[in-house]
């Protein structure tokens, strides 16, 4: 199982939005009860206290979304409703034309702090996996493993 971790910043000072985790596997799944317990841990509050702060988190984000369309949260990212076009598509089993109605879909646009994390976290496999390019960054898709 992953093990959640708070991060914190200069004098002791909780972070929002800066939660980790150590030893993530591909196929763990974190769980809002996990960050409840890990925070909950970290600052000191119960379990009870902590969940309810974190879902009326959740729950003023989706509020902000369904109300003005979009949240901006720093070094987080953005979410933002965005409106799909109708369309006519095809099923693919039958190919009939068939129409697709308009519909509301929430993107997501990750921060600079969240993409320069990612992009460490890829540049570190790429080293271990001796998969790099000059320049420290990791190779295109399609490589071989280095000879030599």
């Amino acid at each position: 199982m992953a093990q959640l971790h708070l991060g914190h910043e200069g004098c002791g000072q909780y972070t929002a939005g800066f939660v980790y985790l150590a030893g993530l596997k591909g196929d763990s799944i974190v769980t809002k009860k996990e960050i409840v317990k890990t925070i909950s841990e970290e600052i000191g509050l119960t379990q009870l206290k902590t969940k309810e702060i974190v879902q009326k988190t959740f729950d003023a984000i989706v509020e902000t979304l369904v109300e003005d369309h979009r949240i901006e949260l720093r070094n987080f990212g953005v979410f933002e409703v965005k409106r799909r076009a109708a369309r006519k598509a095809r099923n693919p089993r039958t190919g009939d034309k068939v129409f697709v109605p308009e519909k509301f879909v929430v993107t997501f646009k990750p921060g600079k702090e969240m993409e320069e994390r990612v992009r460490e976290m890829e540049r570190r496999a790429a080293e271990q996996a001796g998969y790099t390019q000059p320049n420290g960054s990791p190779e295109a898709e399609s490589h071989s493993p280095p000879t030599g």
